[in-house]
């Protein structure tokens, strides 16, 4: 079979090969993936350049992707609720990735069926983002009512994040850029702002909860809209203590990521608020939830751009250079 992989990390270029693999076996828990199509997010970048090497290292050579869509080949004689020909999608276990292929092993705890309506191509641009958001509102035990600010709105994690946080009662706030500003109020946002003309930290005082996908100067000004009690979950800030202790890192990195995050502690807790950071991980029940709710819904993710399995480095360059409307996927057709 065919597989995307890298042999080492690389800070300056993407450098990921095609390879001739063969099919993976199963385990008793596990179920056998026919992939057909593999969503393509920042985070592979990340992976590629070793930046989240402390949080999880990988050994080479590393087959890459972190979710997917596809059908069930073979079920594992432990696995009960996946047959034979089921759609289903997945983010991988962290430590497990592995979704640039055409067949892939993947715990049954990690897979959902796919969404009723959604193509391969679609469904495929759902667990990551979605997950993400879903884990983020959980972890800032949100309640109906309140208000969130979530940065980066137009991109593939709003297209998720906006629609489950109006589905638990939110007042949603966001930004992103001009051209999106229609489509992001139709995905439920209560007010939008064009962050080349608009200053969101002007406008907005004393959110309740912030959802951070930018991180740099912009984190910052976002605990700056907390109200006393609010909570901001950070994707792209500094892991903190709380973070390592809660992903079951070693003693050690939880006293460096403590060290390393406690500027940030210190700013949220000066406004009597709380900062988290997050690396979403695989979750099959979260995942069965958020198909319900797609279903429900009639939410469809925004696709901007498809590549083949053999396009992976110009997906991954596309992501790294442009400014992306929606999802990048990988199709094996």
């Amino acid at each position: 079979m065919k597989a995307i992989q890298i042999f080492k990390y690389n800070k300056h270029s993407l450098r990921t090969e095609t390879v001739e693999l063969v099919k993976p076996s199963i385990q008793s828990n596990e179920v056998l993936v026919c992939v057909k199509a593999a969503g393509v997010n920042p985070l592979d970048n990340l992976i590629t350049r070793g930046e989240v090497k402390m949080v999880t290292p990988y050994h080479f050579p590393l087959t890459m992707g972190n979710e997917l869509a596809g059908v069930v080949e073979a079920v594992g004689e432990k696995v009960e609720g996946f047959t034979v020909g089921d759609n289903v999608y997945a983010r991988m276990p962290i430590k497990h990735i592995g979704a640039f292929a055409q067949w892939v092993a993947v715990p049954a705890d990690a897979l959902a069926r796919m969404p009723q309506g959604l193509t391969f191509t679609e469904a495929a641009a759902v667990p990551l983002t979605a997950l993400t958001a879903y884990q983020a509102l959980e972890l800032m035990h949100v309640e109906a009512g309140k208000e969130i600010f979530i940065s980066g709105g137009s991109g593939g994690l709003g297209a998720m994040a906006i629609p489950l946080a109006k589905a638990m009662g939110l007042i949603v706030y966001t930004s992103g850029n001009a051209a999106s500003r229609e489509r992001v109020l139709a995905l439920g946002a209560d007010k939008y702002f064009d962050y080349r003309k608009e200053n969101y930290a002007v406008d907005l005082k004393g959110v309740d909860y912030v959802l951070d996908s930018v991180g740099g100067r912009e984190l910052d000004k976002q605990i700056g809209l907390l109200r006393t009690g609010g909570h901001i979950v950070s994707l792209r800030g500094l892991p903190n203590g709380s973070f390592a202790r809660a992903f079951g890192l070693p003693k050690w990195k939880q006293w460096l990521f403590a060290l390393v995050g406690a500027g940030l502690d210190r700013k949220a807790k000066r406004r009597g608020s709380t900062y988290s950071f997050l690396f979403v991980q695989s979750n099959g029940a979260q995942l069965q939830r958020i198909t319900a709710l797609i279903e429900t819904t009639g939410l469809r993710p925004t696709i901007d751009k498809v590549f083949t399995l053999e396009q992976a480095n110009d997906a991954l360059q596309h992501i790294a250079t442009s400014s992306s409307s929606g999802k990048t996927v990988l199709t094996m057709e």
